[in-house]
C-alpha cells in the first residue's frame, strides 16, 4: 500500500471517529442543558449522574449482583435464546425458500405467528416452561427467529437463477446446487437476518427478565421502574446499549472474516 493510499485510508477512518465524537458529545451535550434548564430535570438525571451510577454499580451490587454479573446472566440468556433461534431460522427459511411443500405447510403458520409481539407471549412461556430460564430462552428465542428466517427465505429465492442453472449443466446434484451455490450466495443474507435478530433478541431480553427475575441488565431496569428510581432505569439502558453494540461487532466482525468478497456497508 502506498503512502498516499494509507494517509487516505488513515484521514477517512479519523473522519468517521470524529462524527461518531461529535455525534455522541452532542446528543450528551443536548441532554444535559435539557436537565440543567429545562423541567426535563424535574422528571430525569443529567448524563453525569447516569454514568457515575453505572460506573459504581461496577463494585456496588445492585440487588445482589454487580453490573457486570448482570450482563452476565443477560449474555447467556441471549446467547442461548438467540443461538437457537439462528439454527432453527436458518433450517426453516432454507426448507421454505427450496420446497413447495414446507413452504404451503409452514409458512401461513408463520406469517400469523410473527406479529404478535413478544410480551404477549409471557403467559403461555410461564404456563409452557414455568418461570426459571427455559422460558426467558423462549422468548428471546421468539424476538429472534422470525427475522432470521424471513431474512434466509428471501436469500434463498433471490439467488441468481442463472448461477443455478449453470451449475445443473456442470452437472451438479442438486445436493450441490444447494450446498455449493445458493447457500454461499445467501449468506450477506443470512448475516443480515442474524444481525436484526441479535437487536430483536437483545430486546426481548428485557421482556424475558420480566419473569420473576432477580437479575439481569433487564431487571435493572424494572426494578428502576418499580421503584421511580429514573437514574437507575437510565443507567440500566445506558448498560444495555453498550451490551447490544459490543455484540453487534463482534457480528459483524464474523461477518467481515467469512464472506469479505459480499461486506455490507450499513
Amino acid at each position: 500500500m502506498g503512502k498516499n493510499s494509507l494517509f487516505r485510508k488513515l484521514g477517512k477512518s479519523a473522519g468517521d471517529i470524529a462524527w461518531v465524537v461529535g455525534s455522541i458529545g452532542g446528543f450528551l451535550l443536548l441532554w444535559q442543558l435539557s436537565v440543567s434548564f429545562t423541567v426535563i430535570g424535574t422528571l430525569m438525571p443529567g448524563p453525569f449522574a447516569v454514568a457515575a451510577t453505572l460506573m459504581r454499580s461496577f463494585a456496588v451490587p445492585l440487588g445482589g449482583h454487580t453490573i457486570q454479573e448482570h450482563a452476565y446472566y443477560s449474555f447467556m440468556r441471549v446467547i442461548i435464546g438467540y443461538g437457537t433461534a439462528v439454527a432453527l431460522g436458518i433450517s426453516f427459511g432454507v426448507g421454505a425458500g427450496l420446497s413447495r411443500w414446507f413452504r404451503a405447510l409452514f409458512r401461513p403458520l408463520f406469517e400469523m405467528i410473527r406479529p404478535i409481539p413478544t410480551v404477549a407471549w409471557i403467559p403461555l412461556a410461564i404456563l409452557w416452561f414455568g418461570v426459571d430460564e427455559m422460558s426467558k430462552y423462549f422468548i428471546v428465542f421468539y424476538g429472534a427467529f422470525a427475522n432470521v428466517a424471513l431474512s434466509v427465505y428471501q436469500g434463498i429465492l433471490g439467488v441468481d437463477p442463472v448461477l443455478i442453472g449453470a451449475a445443473r449443466m456442470l452437472g451438479c446434484s442438486e445436493r450441490q446446487v444447494t450446498f455449493k451455490v445458493m447457500l454461499p450466495a445467501c449468506i450477506p443474507y443470512i448475516f443480515a437476518g442474524m444481525q436484526v435478530g441479535l437487536s430483536a433478541g437483545i430486546m426481548s431480553v428485557v421482556v424475558a427478565e420480566m419473569i420473576k427475575s432477580t437479575e439481569g441488565i433487564g431487571w435493572i431496569i424494572h426494578a428502576g421502574q418499580q421503584n421511580a428510581d429514573m437514574t437507575q432505569v437510565l443507567s440500566g439502558m445506558v448498560a444495555l446499549a453498550l451490551f447490544g453494540l459490543l455484540l453487534a461487532t463482534i457480528l459483524r466482525r464474523v461477518e467481515r472474516k467469512m464472506c469479505a468478497w459480499s461486506v455490507r456497508n450499513t
